[in-house]
């Protein structure tokens, strides 16, 4: 069995260290891919410090599920890729591929979805499954996705997860070419819905309570920044967007942004917030609107994403760092203090 050398957390204190982990040899749907880049997700630094009750952390946890690198050999049965080829691995490395939600190629929604770390490891390599803050990974085919050849591989690496997060929702409430569709935030998750709404031709519109992000918002393609703290601006936008994206995961009043939707609007969570939210009944009710949540997205819709992106230039605005930079860029990421996500060049890894 091989080892890859990682980065990885041995307890919810610890900082992240160098270590070396197992790595299975490929199957025969197996694809096993060299690391060139790896995303930093807020999710990373939640799962290594055990913040979430729901999904217990099992130790020592090697985070990372927005990898971009080159297949380095294939198993006998693969059809999909060929060695040499520059592919994807976001937050799911496998599924039962039989259920209900696989068949409706919603894989995200499988009752036996394997995650890219920290979900059992049912090859039997390691307790859990290793994520992408390693030099190699060994995941199924059918995870496995084309990068296309445009693009900065630093840049392509959070589509994987931030920009199919906020990709999904907004391309499946519909057609927004020429709607009104608001961004509440304007983070990592914002700034990825701000490019895909301006793309798919919709008036976008970024909601924040900082003005030192109106210039930043222009440049990513918001046509309108709202100061949500100005309850003029508020009001005089109310009952005027189709759609808006909830990217925020700080505790905020959403009530006061389901009274800007039009009737049958729609809002969608793709934030997450550790407290329950209120939400008032009379606020849906009156507009008949909708609250909704989204989940990343399916490997079919995952592949759509990055073949949008490729065909109209769009990647993350991002800060490549070396993987000896992590626990710095976890307290940076803590203070927002990145535009507008962390990319690590796993090159920095392999020669450390």
């Amino acid at each position: 069995m091989p080892n890859a050398k990682a980065f990885a957390a041995s307890s919810p204190t610890s900082v992240l260290a160098s270590t070396s982990i197992p790595r299975r040899e490929p199957t025969e749907r197996d694809v096993e891919i060299d690391i060139l880049y790896c995303g930093v997700c807020h999710s990373d630094l939640h799962q290594v410090r055990n913040e979430w009750s729901a999904v217990p952390t099992t130790y020592p946890c090697v985070p990372g599920h927005e990898i971009v690198g080159r297949v380095t050999k294939i198993g006998s049965a693969v059809t999909k890729h060929q060695v040499g080829d520059i592919v994807g691995v976001g937050c799911l490395v496998d599924s039962d591929q039989k259920c209900p939600s696989c068949a409706a190629n919603l894989e995200q929604f499988c009752p036996h979805a394997i995650f890219t770390y920290n979900s059992p490891d049912k090859h039997g390599t390691a307790p859990v499954t290793y994520g992408g803050y390693s030099t190699s990974i060994v995941v199924d085919e059918h995870f496995t996705l084309k990068v296309p050849a445009n693009l900065s591989l630093a840049g392509v690496a959070p589509l994987l997860c931030a920009g199919i997060t906020t990709y999904s929702p907004i391309r499946r409430w519909g057609d927004v070419k020429g709607k009104k569709v608001g961004v509440i935030g304007l983070g990592g998750l914002g700034h990825m819905g701000v490019k895909f709404a301006h793309a798919f031709g919709a008036h976008t519109v970024v909601l924040t309570t900082s003005a030192s992000k109106k210039d930043d918002a222009l440049r990513l393609g918001a046509d309108e920044v709202i100061l949500t703290r100005d309850a003029n601006e508020m009001q005089k936008h109310a009952g005027s967007f189709d759609f808006i994206l909830d990217t925020v995961s700080a505790d905020h009043d959403i009530n006061a942004y389901l009274n800007l939707l039009v009737t049958d609007g729609t809002l969608t969570l793709v934030g997450a917030p550790d407290k329950p939210m209120p939400v008032s009944a009379f606020g849906l009710l009156f507009g008949r609107k909708r609250l909704a949540g989204s989940l990343i997205g399916g490997l079919a819709e995952t592949q759509e994403m990055l073949d949008f992106c490729g065909a109209n230039q769009i990647v993350s605005d991002v800060e490549i760092i070396a993987i000896q930079q992590i626990n710095e860029a976890y307290e940076r990421l803590l203070k927002s203090d990145v535009k507008y996500r962390f990319s690590i060049d796993m090159a920095s890894l392999k020669n450390g």
